[in-house]
């Protein structure tokens, strides 16, 4: 065979290897508003970056007729890339050959790219639409998602993860997506559940459609499983090229520093007013958030879920930094289970990535109930606690308005290894609100006045200016500054600054035992 001929040979096998399951099959995919493995790559990915590897692989199953039919690539398009100029390693599950489902060659291809990323120390980019195990296969299919999940956990904390759910992952193949650092799903064209719904109906009665039971909302909002929500395949692939924009490529860097055109000096004299003189009254943490931040710009995650809590990325002087604040908006800021798991799973994951941590506080506790104490609220928010004191990234805290109990503890105090804690002037920082300490100290003294509401507004008064204020803590040492609001962003940053060569390491052990 002469070159020319070899040559046409692999421009052909090329030619089969990218079409697929075939047209007939892609058209059904474009017909659903999906777009193909690859179309998804090529958009994800800088021009003329993406390099394929095991494009011709194709299964060794003989079983059940299947040696038959043998398509090149085996469902999962494989390889590695830029996005923003940065190296990446990707996997696009292909739903048009053998419905994307996992084979052994399959589940050795996406091994071999997570493999290939740890030893680079490059992030992990997987685009899942998949039916599942491939049934042929057997315990072979089973054993090729172990093997996925044990990279995953070797890869968690070392590189970053994302997994995209851009159609079905369902079963065992959910799990993988769980142990990533991220999640993002495309409303009404992607589904996440261990069981479906028929089998839900033969088993417990319940009749649930695949939307209600493991849709984009239902684990963006109820479970928690996922991250992000968007509209369409492009948008989740956009929300990738954001997201990569605050991680650094593994757990030895620091994410990306830009040039900062906002003055780092700026002061903004609306945070003055922005906290209400009226302690029952509620305002959104969000602004402070926003007017702060390098061009007010914040990258807000999970925001559906768990909205008395708020997380996410943003830039002071050009330097990622990660956001965890109590949202008085919701539930008065309280703290329960699933804002605890939101909390704490955030602290980790930006200690993983070297990414500083600044925690806005106005919290009055825990959220009392019998559904909160049997759900285990103790055993959750304890997470907070082991997220902050195991976290050695630069920590800094603002209490804005209310730091009450326990929850005054576990929100990146000084106890707890805050580096700067600072403090507005409107702050209140006490075992409880001062009306129920009133009522449990003062209780006799109230009974026998004269005027006992006049007495104890007056008594709820002295309390809040004498014991409840941010200048007993500073006279303590467990705040640093008591700040003039519209001076918070250059405190933010000359804090960043003075901390920025920080090192702090945790007694040499194999790992700690995370309330779980």
């Amino acid at each position: 065979m002469d070159i020319e001929t070899k040559l046409k040979e692999l421009e052909k096998r090329n030619i089969r290897a990218e079409l697929g399951g075939g047209q007939r099959r892609i058209d059904a995919q474009h017909a659903k508003g999906k777009m193909t493995a690859r179309e998804r790559i090529h958009y994800l990915l800088d021009k003329d970056s993406f390099e394929e590897i095991d494009k011709f692989v194709v299964h060794r199953c003989s079983d059940f007729d299947m040696d038959k039919e043998k398509i090149p690539g085996d469902g999962v398009v494989t390889g590695y890339g830029k996005i923003n100029g940065r190296k990446i390693f990707i996997f696009s599950q292909d739903f048009t050959v053998f419905g994307g489902s996992l084979s052994g060659a399959f589940g050795e291809k996406v091994c071999k790219i997570m493999d290939l990323a740890l030893k680079n120390g490059a992030p992990i980019i997987g685009l899942n639409d998949s039916g599942g195990a491939r049934i042929q296969e057997g315990i072979v299919s089973l054993g090729g998602y172990g093997e996925i999940f044990r990279r995953n956990v070797r890869a968690s904390g070392v590189v970053p993860q994302i997994s995209l759910i851009m159609g079905p992952c369902a079963g065992g193949a959910v799990y993988s997506p769980a142990l990533t650092d991220f999640t993002i799903m495309v409303k009404n064209s992607s589904n996440m559940f261990v069981t479906g719904p028929q089998v839900i109906k033969a088993v417990n009665s319940e009749d649930v459609s695949a939307e209600n039971l493991g849709g984009a909302m239902t684990h963006n909002s109820k479970s928690g499983v996922a991250q992000f929500a968007e509209d369409s395949d492009k948008d989740a692939l956009d929300r990738v090229k954001q997201l990569l924009r605050y991680l650094p490529q593994n757990y030895r860097e620091r994410p990306p520093r830009w040039d900062c055109t906002d003055d780092p000096n700026r002061r903004d004299k609306s945070l003055n007013s922005i906290v209400p003189t009226n302690p029952k009254l509620p305002y959104d943490i969000k602004k402070i958030i926003r007017t702060v931040l390098d061009d007010q710009d914040f990258f807000e995650i999970q925001e559906h879920f768990a909205k008395n809590i708020v997380i996410g990325f943003g830039r002071l002087d050009g330097r990622v930094v990660g956001i965890v604040a109590n949202q008085p908006r919701f539930l008065a800021g309280c703290l329960d289970i699933n804002a605890s798991l939101k909390c704490s799973r955030f602290v980790r994951t930006c200690d993983c990535y070297n990414i500083p941590l600044i925690t806005f506080v106005d919290v009055p506790g825990f959220l009392p109930g019998v559904n909160q104490e049997h759900g285990g609220i103790i055993k959750h928010g304890a997470k907070i606690i082991y997220a902050y004191c195991e976290a050695t990234v630069p920590k800094i805290t603002i209490i804005t308005r209310k730091a009450y109990g326990g929850a005054y503890d576990v929100m990146s105090s000084k106890h707890h290894g805050g580096d700067i804690n600072l403090a507005y002037p409107t702050a209140e920082i006490a075992v409880m609100g001062p009306e129920g300490a009133v009522d449990i100290v003062f209780r006799k003294k109230i009974q026998k006045a004269e005027d006992k509401e006049t007495t104890r507004e007056r008594l709820i008064k002295e309390y809040r200016n004498n014991f409840a204020s941010p200048f007993k803590a500073a006279e303590m040492g467990y705040i640093d500054q008591i700040i003039f609001p519209e001076n918070t962003r250059p405190r933010l940053i000359h804090s960043l600054t003075m901390l920025e060569e920080k090192r702090e390491s945790l007694p040499e052990k194999r790992h700690g035992n995370i309330p779980l």
